[in-house]
């Protein structure tokens, strides 16, 4: 799935992933929310839809200065019924770039989420069990990484952890705990991809085993709002409104 949306995407997209991680979203944002814009604007009827407008903003003034407990009820009828008027208008447009972006946030999230796992630099693994377990659990790996910890761990405080490194190149992960057996697939690159890297366990003591690809924090490591770090689809969603603000008043759109 990967490597077909890499196909559709990569020629056209893939040169503002060299760019830092915030000005490829914003860039990718901008012409996205244009993209979006346009295409509301030219599939519903901008009469229509800015004469809604009007006669929404006429209800919500009667709402304010009516103390009619009757006639409140009887405005906000009207206007609950207006809407969903003007949403069903939407949705057509809706329906147009809805599956297009879900395809495009698809190839972002393997592009942009995480930072890939550098050449030659280390990197973590970690095994994270359910309460209780104990033993001790084995690495290996094809081709050979170079194991920088003992490959054959305890587990300890319900984790287990290994530090490697080593070339460029796709690597199959092997682990054995026990009787079990599990794999995984990583790829080490100076490019701007990665494998996904968590995989949950299902029916075994062990949960989830996870690889250290830095998560990415567009705004920087160091910002925060009240101990939250906003991720690429945060960050996406706070440019989108922004620019959709800006292109429906540059394009007039209802």
């Amino acid at each position: 799935m990967t490597s077909f949306l890499d196909s559709i995407f990569n020629p056209w997209l893939g040169p503002v992933l060299v760019l830092p991680a915030f000005w490829a979203i914003l860039i990718i944002s901008l012409g996205i929310t244009l993209l979006v814009t346009i295409v509301y604007k030219y599939t519903t009827n901008q009469t229509e839809m800015k004469r809604i407008k009007d006669d929404l903003k006429s209800y919500q003034k009667e709402m304010r200065e009516t103390k009619d407990p009757k006639k409140l009820m009887s405005i906000q009828k009207k206007s609950l019924d207006l809407n969903m008027k003007y949403m069903t208008s939407s949705f057509k447009s809706t329906l147009y770039t809805f599956i297009p972006i879900i395809i495009i946030f698809a190839w972002l999230n393997t592009h942009i989420a995480y930072y890939p796992l550098y050449p030659n630099q280390e990197f973590s693994v970690t095994a994270t069990f359910g309460d209780g377990a104990k033993g001790n659990i084995s690495i290996s790996s094809i081709p050979e990484l170079n194991f920088t910890t003992p490959q054959t761990v305890a587990i300890a405080d319900n984790k287990a952890k290994w530090k490697m490194n080593g070339d460029a190149g796709d690597y199959k992960l092997d682990f054995v705990y026990g009787t079990e057996e599990y794999n995984m697939n990583i790829i080490i690159t100076n490019e701007r991809t990665y494998i996904t890297p968590q995989k949950p366990i299902t029916d075994s003591k062990l949960k989830t085993i996870s690889v250290g690809n830095g998560v990415v924090h567009p705004f920087g490591e160091g910002f925060n709002l009240f101990g939250w770090h906003p991720g690429w689809l945060a960050t996406y969603i706070i440019f989108s409104l922004v620019f959709s603000t800006l292109f429906r008043k540059i394009f007039k759109v209802y």
